[in-house]
């Protein structure tokens, strides 16, 4: 009989310890639950700096022309090759000069007769001149001499007409280049026939290029607005963005292109000008232009602090009691590690810098004070 008691003793204090262990595990998981988490806090930034708008330009030479044949005939002699570098005069081509040369004989050869013929003229003039003073003839005769004396000092002026404009066709026969520059592809051959007006070449100043862009009216008015980026000009620097996404070196100056928008699109045509030494911008190239819109003290954002659902941005902002609200923001350009902040976020205002993915509307934290622009180590195991 003791012995029975014994073993349901025994067993109801199992039972109770099973018991008192399960309920110290809940209370422990409860206390686990609702322990505060610890979130990095970052305040509204507001930077000095100039934001900078980019388009999409057409890059043209300073000076770019086509070289056409202004004769036709044979070409004769190539003497440049393709992209040299030429300078101005420089001779290009060699136009078969035969005909030429034959016209400008016989354009010659007719000066010199009318030549001679002036000079007969004009001894019968003297002579009926000095016969009219004798009254041999009448002074009817002196008045048709020199009239064939004014015909043949016309006739002269139309052979130096002639031989003017055969040496002028004969100087076409050589093509030279209208400025330095380089030369692009020649498409003919020697020997290829020419028509009156055939593409030889292109020739480029490539010393220096424009870069042609767009904008639209609102951002036409938000730079002749701010009087910080505007200048008397009104000109502007500009920065250039390459195709391969490289910044060019050397800055350039902006100005209008056209006095009135394009009626279909909206927009106005700005041109810039910038350097080109070394001469790595071709004709036709393309890039972006960074235009400043607009300069002075900016509200922004850590990158880290935004996140976005169904393209929207939000971050999460930090309340006086440390709860947090997930907040809607209107986002503008990116700088740097920053977003602009356009609309719903005040410069007092603190947000979560990192780690939204593990916080949720209305919770609470235990902020840690940190500055954003010290980088992300400053937040680093903040959130668990």
């Amino acid at each position: 009989m003791n012995t029975k008691t014994n073993r349901l003793t025994i067993f109801s204090l199992g039972v109770m310890a099973v018991s008192i262990t399960a309920c110290t595990g809940d209370a422990q998981e409860i206390n686990d639950t609702n322990a505060i988490p610890t979130a990095p806090v970052a305040s509204i930034v507001e930077l000095d700096t100039t934001i900078h708008q980019d388009y999409v330009a057409n890059i043209q030479a300073f000076k770019n022309v086509e070289i056409r044949s202004r004769l036709k005939g044979f070409l004769d002699k190539i003497y440049v090759d393709e992209g040299s570098e030429v300078r101005q005069g420089q001779p290009l081509f060699q136009l078969n000069d035969s005909e030429c040369q034959a016209e400008v004989a016989r354009a010659e050869a007719v000066l010199g007769t009318a030549i001679a013929d002036r000079k007969t003229i004009a001894l019968e003039v003297e002579r009926t001149r000095l016969l009219v003073e004798k009254n041999i003839v009448s002074s009817t005769d002196l008045e048709v001499a020199e009239a064939q004396l004014s015909a043949a000092d016309s006739r002269i002026k139309e052979a130096k007409s002639q031989l003017q404009h055969a040496k002028t066709q004969l100087s076409y026969t050589i093509v030279r280049a209208p400025f330095s520059g380089r030369i692009d592809r020649i498409p003919l051959k020697e020997g290829s026939l020419l028509d009156e007006g055939t593409l030889l070449t292109s020739i480029s100043d490539l010393t220096k290029v424009y870069a042609y862009f767009d904008i639209s009216e609102q951002e036409y008015l938000s730079i002749v607005a701010n009087d910080s980026v505007r200048t008397a000009d009104p000109r502007m620097p500009v920065k250039l963005t390459l195709a391969n996404d490289r910044v060019y070196p050397y800055e350039g100056k902006a100005e209008f292109a056209e006095n009135e928008f394009e009626a279909t699109t909206g927009t106005i045509s700005l041109r810039a000008l910038f350097p080109n030494p070394q001469g790595l911008i071709k004709h036709a190239a393309s890039g972006k232009v960074s235009v400043p819109m607009k300069s002075g003290q900016n509200l922004v954002v850590h990158q880290k602090s935004v996140f976005e659902i169904q393209d929207r941005t939000y971050v999460y902002k930090v309340n006086a009691d440390s709860t947090i609200a997930m907040t809607p923001f209107k986002a503008g350009q990116r700088v740097g590690h920053y977003y602009l902040v356009e609309a719903g976020l005040e410069p007092d205002d603190k947000v979560v810098f990192e780690g939204a993915q593990n916080l949720r509307d209305g919770m609470v934290i235990a902020p840690q004070e940190i500055n954003s622009n010290e980088g992300p180590e400053m937040a680093v195991n903040s959130i668990p």
